[in-house]
């Protein structure tokens, strides 16, 4: 007999987080769920764990190294045989009530087709972060027009109806990074999402993430660009075109701080004709040009008078 929920866990040589993240699966109060790991070419080490799991419900799927976590959950994903499917980053962790709250609101709510909860960051050793903001609420509803804006969504908080999946197809695997935001906006385009707000998920912020920011901004421009192409929705259409323009400056922006002059350049160039309407735009071309071209003694001297002006002893 099927299981009610089918897990889907990517991972790559993360042998400190990956124990943890699959023990948290264990200790689900709801137990009727399947594990499926997807193995991106791990060394020896990982593979010699992931082989002495020996619990039934857990398998592992041995694949070539692709790099990309998108690879990875759709091949998890054409044999997963739950009902819901549920996302979990190998070094990341659930509480024990998470499936089971989640599955039971969502059985409660059949209008609602995907469920996230609140989630809360903690460090490598699992403590809990002590920045400013280190927990985030579940948004619930129509969010489509807040994903690009003001609703975060964490990937191992979610749980959706496998036919939710089967409906709007499966991860974009042209994307690096991101991929998660792009199946989130197929997902709010035909179904509400079900909010769970207590933080069930903890996402583990360390020094070993993979990607970079030239990388998440540009895959950013091309989810919005796909919905552009997709939405027929002339507001939603608008708000999309602005959110293109500001993910094109912020591209711009890391370009000219780790990548190359001509990189800044051809998508100041390229981004001109749709951002020069918006003013954030201007601002982040601006910061890029000046950022990539201004010469090393003149930006050092425009540091140390920004430090002078910051100065207790000049505010006084």
């Amino acid at each position: 007999m099927p299981p009610a929920v089918s897990v889907l866990m990517p991972t790559f040589d993360r042998l400190q987080f990956l124990p943890p993240a699959i023990e948290s699966v264990f200790a689900q109060t709801l137990t009727d769920w399947e594990l499926i790991i997807a193995d991106d070419g791990s060394g020896e080490d990982t593979r010699a764990y992931l082989r002495s799991l020996a619990d039934p419900r857990v398998r592992v799927l041995w694949m070539a190294h692709s790099g990309r976590p998108s690879v990875m959950l759709n091949a998890a994903l054409r044999v997963a045989r739950g009902e819901y499917v549920a996302f979990l980053d190998s070094d990341d962790l659930w509480l024990p009530h998470k499936l089971e709250r989640q599955v039971a609101s969502l059985q409660r709510h059949p209008e609602r087709r995907w469920s996230c909860t609140a989630f809360a960051l903690i460090d490598a050793a699992g403590r809990p972060l002590s920045a400013a903001r280190t927990a985030w609420p579940a948004s619930s509803g129509w969010v489509r027009d807040h994903l690009l804006t003001d609703a975060v969504i964490a990937m191992p908080s979610v749980i959706a109806a496998r036919s939710l999946l089967e409906q709007v197809g499966p991860f974009d695997e042209e994307l690096v990074m991101n991929q998660d935001g792009d199946l989130w906006l197929r997902f709010a385009e035909v179904s509400e999402l079900d909010g769970i707000d207590e933080p069930l998920t903890l996402v583990r912020r360390h020094g070993l993430h993979a990607g970079s920011d030239i990388i998440a901004w540009r895959d950013l421009r091309r989810i919005i660009e796909k919905a552009l192409r997709a939405t027929a929705d002339a507001r939603f259409a608008a708000l999309l075109r602005e959110q293109r323009a500001l993910s094109s400056a912020g591209l711009a922006r890391s370009q000219a701080l780790f990548g190359t002059r001509i990189e800044v350049v051809r998508t100041v160039v390229e981004s001109a004709p749709y951002g020069w309407r918006y003013l954030k735009w201007w601002r982040g071309a601006a910061y890029a040009a000046a950022r990539a071209f201004a010469p090393r003694v003149l930006r050092g001297a425009v540091r140390a008078l920004r430090t002078r002006m910051q100065s207790p002893r000049l505010r006084t």
